[in-house]
């Protein structure tokens, strides 16, 4: 259920960038949001198109730009793809990933009239 709390910070994000940039409308927002968020995309998309009736962004079209998971082993210093916070390093075996990439959420471009 954060997909909602989501979606209102991402209006919320779209109407102050409005007021700085002097724009009335969003066609379309792409977003970058990583492998590892645990966001479930379809369910941010419903409440999104919910929580933006009657605003500015109202029958935005929201897209989705994936970022892989990447993380470097603290063990053997390697880095890799990752699918899920739990993986183990491919090399060593050890369970000590840091995450590098995939955890990010954020706005990349707004097409507005």
């Amino acid at each position: 259920m954060h997909e909602l709390s989501l979606a209102e910070s991402l209006l919320q994000l779209i109407e102050e960038a409005a007021i700085k940039q002097n724009f009335t409308r969003v066609k379309t927002v792409w977003l970058e949001l990583g492998q590892l968020t645990c966001v479930e995309q379809e369910s941010l998309r419903f409440y999104f198109d919910v929580i933006t009736q009657d605003s500015i962004a109202q029958q935005a079209k929201l897209e989705f730009i994936a970022i892989l998971g990447h993380g470097v082993c603290d063990h053997c210093h390697r880095s890799m793809f990752i699918a899920s916070h739990h993986t183990i390093c491919s090399h060593c075996g050890s369970y000590a990933l840091t995450i590098t990439q995939g955890e990010e959420m954020r706005i990349k471009e707004l097409e507005v009239e």
